[in-house]
């Protein structure tokens, strides 16, 4: 996104890019389907601030990765009270009492996806929340619940783990490659003394011969 007058420009929590975020007396600037994003995260920034303003809580949803690489495609960003709580019954089967849950369906969300530039767009956006509203000073309100966040961290580790065992695969590679080149090395080190061998054995078979 470019940066409109009177934005404010913020780090994003990673990569260090720069995202635009508007001040508290500005308009809202609403999601709408084209808008593009530099990443994931500046798309993330942008409709958490969005949510702030208008009174709710994002929540980062599902999304979708690439069978090839497992790169994130699309991902969804809706409000926290998305989906309903599912009562669980117990192993002898009486209901167990749900917990609270801040669940209520509601379906407000954004749709995002990564284009062929390798930029974020928006592809859908549902604008109306099925309960109040509530405004609340950015101090005092939480972005993402705890849930979220643990997700969060947890991916981020996964992707890690992955990429350490892609190297750690390359390696071990490489290393048997080093192997397998020094075996045939010697295997034709191994085959030159044969062949040395039989050439001076039939050398002397030879002198012996004329003796």
């Amino acid at each position: 996104m470019d940066l409109d007058e009177g934005a404010v420009a913020i780090e994003s929590f990673r990569g260090g890019e720069i995202v635009a975020v508007p001040c508290e007396g500005d308009p809202i600037v609403e999601p709408h389907e084209g808008v593009e994003f530099e990443s994931e995260d500046a798309a993330k920034i942008f409709y958490d601030e969005y949510a702030r303003r208008v009174g709710f809580v994002m929540r980062v949803m599902s999304c979708r990765r690439s069978e090839r690489d497992g790169r994130i495609l699309a991902r969804r960003l809706g409000c926290n009270k998305e989906g309903h709580c599912v009562s669980i019954r117990g192993k002898f089967g009486p209901v167990r009492k749900p917990r609270p849950s801040s669940r209520e369906g509601c379906k407000a969300m954004i749709h995002i996806k990564v284009n062929k530039s390798g930029k974020w767009v928006i592809t859908r956006f549902v604008k109306d929340h099925n309960h109040p509203l509530v405004v609340a000073p950015r101090e005092a309100r939480q972005t993402m619940d705890e849930k979220d966040k643990r997700i969060q961290v947890l991916t981020a580790e996964l992707r890690n783990k992955k990429r350490l065992c892609a190297a750690y695969q390359e390696q071990l590679t490489a290393f048997m490659k080093v192997v397998e080149e020094h075996g045939n090395q010697l295997s034709k080190k191994v085959q030159n003394v044969v062949n040395n061998l039989k050439e001076y054995e039939s050398i002397e078979l030879q002198l012996l011969q004329h003796r």
